[in-house]
C-alpha cells in the first residue's frame, strides 16, 4: 500500500514524495513494533490446534483481539498528540519544509490504527489455522481499494498526499472487517473480546517481549537508514523513499515462508505427533523456495527501478540517486526470503531469546557500520549497510538452526516444553 502511495505521489510532487519517508516511519515502521501480536496469535492458535482444543483457540483469539484493540487506540492517541513533534525531531531543521505534508499523511493514517492491529490478529489467527485464502481475499480487496482511491483522490481530484492517506486508511479498515468476517465463517467469534488474566498476560508477554525487541531492532535500523538519508537533501530522501518501498514490496514475498513455518512447525515440534525429521524436511523445502525466490526477486526487483524509474518520478536528479544504490539493493534483496524461512522456524520453536539477542547484536553492529559508510559514501553507504545487516541476520539464524543443540536436532527437548514456558 505504501508502494502504491509512493508511485502516485511521486508523479505529482518531489517534496510530498520526500515527505513520505518520515511519514512511513511513523505509520509503517512503528506498526512493525506490534508484529508481536501476529507472532503470538499464529503461535498460540497453531499450538492449541495441535492439541485439538478449539475452546482454547477461541479464548486466545478473544484475548489477543482485546490486546490489539487496546494497542490500536493507544497508538491513535499517540499519533494525535505527538505525531508532528515526532516528525519534526526526525527530519531536523534542514528538512522542516516536509513536516506539514508528512503530518497530514500521519494524522489521517493514524485513524486506522485500531482496525489495523485488530485485523492483524484476525489475519494471523486464520494463518495459524493454515488458511491463507481468507487473508488473501481481504488484502487483495484492500490493495484494489487503495490503488483506485489513490488514483481518484490524488490524480483526478488533486488531494495529493492527503488523498493517498485517506485511500490507505479506508483500505485498512475494509481489510480488518473482511479478516474478522473470515474467522466468523470458520465458527469462531471474531467480535468477542476477553480481558487477559494475570497468567495469560504473562504468557503473552513471554512471547511478546523477545519478538518486541526483535521488531524494535529492525524498526530502529530501518529508521536509521531513513534518518541518514533525510540528512542528505530532498532529492536523496525522495530517491531513498522509492528504493526502500520497492525493497519492502519485494521482501513481503518472503513473509509467507515465515508464516508457513509458524503455522506448520508447532505441530511437528510440540504436537501430539512430534517429528523433528519432518520439521527438518519442511525447513529444507522452505529454504530452497526462499533461495529460488531470492534469485527471482533480485532480478525483477532491481530491474524495475533501473528500467522503469518513471513509474515513481520524472525528476532526473532523483532517478540518478536511485541508480547509485542498485548494486547493494541487489545484494540485500537476494538473501531476504531465505532469512524469513529461518527466522520463522526459530519463532515457531520459540527460540525467542536467541532471536532477540541476535537482532540486537545486528542492530548495534549495523548502526556502527551505517555511521561509518554513510559519512564516506552517502546513500550508497546506507544501502551497503543494509546488505550487511541482512546477511548477518541470515548467517546467525542458519548457524543456530544447524547446531546439534538447536530446536530441530536436540531430541532432549521435552514434549511439555510449551507448558514450562507458560509457567515461566
Amino acid at each position: 500500500m505504501s508502494l502504491i502511495d509512493t508511485a502516485v505521489i511521486g508523479q505529482g510532487s518531489s517534496i510530498e514524495l520526500a515527505a513520505l519517508g518520515p511519514a512511513t516511519v511513523v505509520c509503517d515502521y512503528m506498526s512493525y513494533v506490534f508484529m508481536f501480536l501476529s507472532v503470538a496469535t499464529s503461535n498460540m492458535v497453531a499450538t492449541a490446534l495441535a492439541k485439538q482444543d478449539t475452546e482454547e483457540v477461541q479464548h486466545h483469539i478473544s484475548v489477543l483481539l482485546f490486546v490489539g484493540l487496546a494497542c490500536g487506540f493507544m497508538m491513535l492517541l499517540f499519533t494525535w498528540l505527538f505525531g508532528a513533534a515526532t516528525l519534526t525531531a526526525f527530519t531536523g531543521i534542514k528538512n522542516a519544509h516536509v513536516v506539514p505534508a508528512a503530518n497530514t499523511y500521519v494524522q489521517i493514517r493514524g485513524l486506522a490504527w485500531p482496525a489495523l492491529l485488530v485485523g492483524w490478529v484476525a489475519q494471523s489467527a486464520s494463518l495459524g489455522m493454515k488458511d491463507s485464502w481468507g487473508p488473501l481475499k481481504a488484502l487483495a480487496a484492500a490493495s484494489v481499494i487503495n490503488g483506485v482511491g489513490d488514483i481518484v483522490l490524488c490524480t483526478y481530484l488533486g488531494y495529493g498526499i492527503a488523498g493517498a492517506a485517506w485511500a490507505t486508511m479506508a483500505s485498512q479498515v475494509v481489510a480488518a472487517y473482511m479478516m474478522m468476517r473470515t474467522l466468523n465463517m470458520k465458527g469462531y467469534n471474531a467480535f468477542a473480546l476477553s480481558i487477559p488474566s494475570g497468567r495469560e498476560f504473562i504468557t503473552i508477554l513471554g512471547l511478546a517481549a523477545p519478538v518486541f525487541m526483535t521488531m524494535m531492532s529492525k524498526v530502529a535500523f530501518y529508521s536509521l537508514l531513513i534518518y541518514f538519508a533525510t540528512s542528505m537533501g530532498t532529492h536523496t530522501m525522495a530517491a531513498h523513499q522509492v528504493m526502500v518501498q520497492t525493497f519492502c514490496m519485494c521482501t513481503v514475498w518472503g513473509e509467507p515462508l515465515s508464516q508457513t513455518a509458524q503455522s506448520f512447525m508447532p505441530e511437528l515440534l510440540y504436537g501430539v505427533n512430534r517429528n523433528l525429521s519432518k520439521a527438518r524436511m519442511l525447513l529444507r523445502s522452505l529454504a530452497v523456495i526462499g533461495a529460488t525466490l531470492g534469485l527471482l526477486l533480485r532480478i525483477v526487483g532491481t530491474s524495475v527501478p533501473f528500467l522503469f524509474p518513471y513509474i515513481f518520478t520524472s525528476d532526473q536528479m532523483v532517478i540518478r540517486e536511485m541508480h547509485k544504490v542498485l548494486v547493494p539493493y541487489f545484494v540485500a534483496l537476494a538473501v531476504t526470503p531465505p532469512t524469513h524461512s529461518l527466522e520463522g522456524t526459530l519463532m515457531a520453536g520459540r527460540d525467542l531469546r536467541f532471536i532477540s539477542l541476535s537482532m540486537i547484536g545486528c542492530l548495534c553492529g549495523g548502526a556502527l557500520v551505517l555511521s561509518i559508510l554513510c559519512s564516506r559514501y552517502g546513500l550508497q553507504g546506507c544501502w551497503f549497510s543494509l546488505a550487511i545487516f541482512q546477511w548477518a541476520r541470515f548467517s546467525m539464524a542458519l548457524l543456530r538452526l544447524l547446531s546439534p543443540k538447536g530446536i530441530l536436532y536436540s531430541e532432549d527437548i521435552d514434549h511439555n516444553r510449551l507448558q514450562k514456558l507458560k509457567t515461566a
